[in-house]
């Protein structure tokens, strides 16, 4: 795109529009057809992630009850299942969908407010703008 970007984050309408935050447009009636596309992309986006998460908790069940643990083991937890749940996704370990049965998606608590305006970074506009003209050029996907 031109612009160096080291990675950027997906938020929902409540988080500000950051330029390492991408957010979708305000959904109204005066959406282009780019900007729709856009919110579009990035609602996939984020269900590829949720799944992610509950194929993650489904074959480590031990994150479902992490209320157990100590705060401090917590991160080592999660990144020894992470870790292990790539080395069995790189080597074919067939993931076993009745491990689903028991795992439910976690609604993590958001803002109820949308983020005040004065929050919003004015470079991150650009970006997101980038990022919408990326995903109209790339084409489906």
């Amino acid at each position: 795109m031109g612009k160096a970007q080291k990675y950027v984050l997906l938020g929902d309408a409540t988080y500000p529009l950051q330029d390492w935050i991408l957010k979708p447009y305000q959904e109204d009636e005066n959406l282009t057809q780019r900007q729709l596309q856009f919110n579009y992309r990035l609602k996939r986006a984020h269900s590829v992630i949720e799944n992610a998460f509950l194929r993650l908790k489904a074959r480590w069940q031990i994150l479902l009850k992490c209320d157990d643990c100590s705060l401090e083991l917590l991160p080592t937890l999660v990144l020894a299942c992470c870790i292990l749940h790539n080395v069995c996704e790189a080597h074919d370990n067939p993931f076993n969908e009745e491990w689903l049965e028991g795992t439910e998606p976690t609604e993590l608590p958001k803002p109820c407010q949308p983020a005040p305006a004065a929050m919003e970074d004015g470079r991150a506009e650009q970006v997101r703008e980038l990022m919408c003209q990326y995903f109209e050029n790339c084409g489906e996907g």
